[in-house]
């Protein structure tokens, strides 16, 4: 509309400059004259036809160009009014799409959001919750096919696509595949929160606590974790691996194991005797004996006590001697008692392990204290008195198992 107001406007200039020559030229009686000529061709006529003429000319021509133009210009402006209204559908089917996925209508969201995908500004989206919607309905084929085409719409170092990936991956338990995605993004971006955190679950739900122990500084140093809980799944990561080796039975294997652990890890009680225990049952107590010592001089724990009366050692009257060092401390600690009577039994001192044993029965009963009283009666010949004592173990035994199955039978709190 703009335009033809500026070509009327224009006509009407030169029509009045036209009119204006004309009058001028009729003042001075001499209407001008024009002469044209081309080889064997002549073209005469008055200034005011000939100025006329050439406006008219000029029009024409100015429009026929511009006529021109617009048909030249014409399919691209088709192609991208095409291509205007594709994206347009593309972003009202991307919106359609995440309704229809909030509102659980998976296959439609699905649908679509892959049928104008590839009009649309943001593929990537489309792509990435379409995987969700397949993953949703359980079409796990159609899930990989998405994150693949959505791989392709992104860089190399696009982290969106990975995660996403690995969070569909851990969401169907599949956490092998979830851990080969969250390495690779890892590499990319060694600190990124995200990525350590699903790590560290993954890890922890397939138990591989030798993964997870190689994580624990990178969780500790980008502060993904708190320090209460770093620590806590540093005393589990740990305490699995030295389970893991104690299984083997190897004490080259054990002792690699304790040796990775961390000093902090290793001054822990319950660390600690799993080392210890594993050694033991490995054949190596003669080892760790000392560290059992010294361990029991910064921190007197029963376990500890009991795995030092299990160690297999050549010099047995020494190992009797340091236990009763013990008592100047812990007169009345049952468990040392106990102690003392099976390391005087294995010496062959018989009426101090009977001493010992009496005295750690009075103060505390219990299923072993018998069965070693029981042990040490039969060795002095007094089978009666071997007899009681075993009785009085199986006793004692079945009251424990009664009393688990009474609190195991004991409905719990009432549910709200």
């Amino acid at each position: 509309m703009r335009n033809l107001l500026y070509f009327i406007a224009s006509l009407l200039c030169a029509a009045a400059v036209a009119f204006a020559l004309h009058n001028w030229l009729a003042q001075h009686n001499d209407p001008g004259y024009v002469l044209i000529g081309f080889g064997h061709w002549s073209l005469e006529t008055s200034l005011t036809v000939f100025t006329v003429g050439l406006v008219i000319g000029f029009f024409v021509l100015y429009n026929f160009f511009r006529l021109l133009g617009v048909l030249l210009r014409l399919p691209g402006q088709i192609s991208k009014r095409r291509r205007n209204i594709k994206f347009n559908r593309s972003q009202d089917a991307l919106i359609a799409g995440l309704f229809d996925a909030a509102d659980g209508n998976w296959e439609s969201a699905e649908k679509v959001l892959i049928k104008h995908a590839a009009n649309s500004g943001a593929p990537l989206l489309h792509y990435l919750t379409a995987a969700r919607a397949a993953q949703s309905r359980g079409a796990l084929d159609k899930r990989d096919e998405y994150l693949q085409k959505a791989a392709e719409q992104s860089s190399d170092n696009n982290m969106t696509v990975g995660l996403t990936q690995a969070e569909l991956h851990m969401s169907e338990q599949q956490f092998e595949q979830a851990i080969e995605t969250l390495s690779k993004l890892q590499s990319i971006n060694p600190g990124h929160g995200r990525v350590l955190k699903m790590m560290h679950q993954a890890y922890q739900h397939i138990g591989d606590w030798e993964g997870l122990s190689k994580l624990l500084p990178s969780l500790q140093q980008n502060k993904v974790l708190m320090e209460t809980e770093v620590k806590l799944l540093q005393t589990k990561a740990y305490s699995s691996q030295l389970k893991k080796a104690a299984a083997q039975n190897d004490e080259a294997s054990i002792q690699a194991s304790w040796e990775e652990i961390p000093d902090h890890i290793k001054s822990l009680p319950g660390i600690a005797n799993i080392y210890f225990a594993a050694m033991i049952a490995a054949g190596a107590g003669s080892r760790i004996e000392d560290g059992i010592i010294k361990q029991l001089g910064k921190h007197w724990d029963t376990t500890l006590l009991e795995l030092y009366s299990n160690i297999e050692t050549d010099n047995l009257p020494r190992q009797l001697q340091t236990a009763e060092q013990w008592l100047a401390v812990y007169p009345n600690d049952p468990t040392l008692l106990k102690t003392l009577g099976k390391l005087a039994q294995k010496v062959g001192q018989m009426e101090k392990a009977e001493q010992y044993l009496l005295k750690s029965l009075n103060l505390e009963a219990s299923v072993g204290v018998c069965q070693l009283l029981g042990e040490v009666m039969f060795q002095k010949d007094d089978k009666d008195k071997a007899c009681l004592y075993f009785k009085r173990g199986l006793e004692l035994a079945s009251k424990e198992v009664l009393t688990q199955l009474e609190e195991q039978a004991q409905p719990g709190p009432a549910q709200a």
